[in-house]
């Protein structure tokens, strides 16, 4: 039970973190949560699939390929990932009457990706114990928040916008390149030192975060000073 706990802390004090963030118009609690169970059962499912698919149409052995681990990082494990939670944003969340300003899309983006993360960290910090619960807490969870942010923030800019197809898929291409890269530096560790550039890429993808949560703040429908 207390591994558990350990496991679901940090994924609920980012969605609170987000909920708090979210200034003007909250979005309702249930569907939050809808976004949340859909992002840690559905996008799980699409995961699990599309890693099979992967598997048989091209398998990667497990060496030191700097190229093989590039494509195993960006596009089996990045793009397969961000992809899976894409989907549910874009024809569950997206579609609702209750997204109605661009804040709404780093809102249901992080809803998605804290229920994936959420999955996620459970299996390894079961597995782990209290070390992995521990790393992942400032790590691969903190990273999932940041993907959704900058996924979320081109799919609320989406939302309002004619050019609504190429806003989302920037969307879903930028979480996939700093998803990419985090995991591309750890996959890489038989370089001595490498590791350091995932921590460097995260930093750059929370700083970006940061700011795109501001701008949509700033940009709010429903700010009036």
């Amino acid at each position: 039970m207390n591994l558990l706990l350990l496991a679901m802390a940090p994924v609920f004090i980012i969605i609170l973190y987000i909920y708090f963030k979210d200034k003007y118009e909250k979005e309702p609690k249930r569907l939050l949560f809808y976004n949340f169970l859909l992002g840690a059962i559905v996008s799980v499912v699409i995961t699990t699939i599309l890693y099979y698919v992967f598997d048989i149409v091209l398998p990667l052995p497990n060496n030191t390929s700097i190229f093989q681990q590039f494509i195993k990082a960006f596009f089996v494990v990045g793009l397969t990932e961000e992809f899976s939670k894409y989907i549910i944003v874009r024809y569950y969340a997206q579609t609702h009457k209750e997204f109605n300003e661009p804040f709404d899309g780093i809102a249901y983006a992080v809803m998605v990706s804290m229920g994936f993360a959420a999955t996620e960290n459970i299996f390894y910090v079961l597995e782990g114990g209290y070390q992995t619960a521990l790393l992942r807490a400032f790590t691969a969870v903190p990273a999932h928040a940041t993907f959704g942010i900058l996924m979320g923030f081109y799919m609320g800019k989406a939302k309002f916008s004619k050019n609504r197809i190429s806003l989302n898929l920037v969307g879903l291409l930028s979480a996939t390149i700093f998803h990419g890269a985090y995991d591309f530096f750890l996959f890489i560790d038989f370089v001595p030192g490498i590791w350091i550039g995932a921590f460097i890429s995260l930093f750059i993808g929370i700083f970006l975060a940061r700011k795109a949560i501001i701008r949509h703040q700033q940009n709010s429908n429903f700010n009036v000073s």
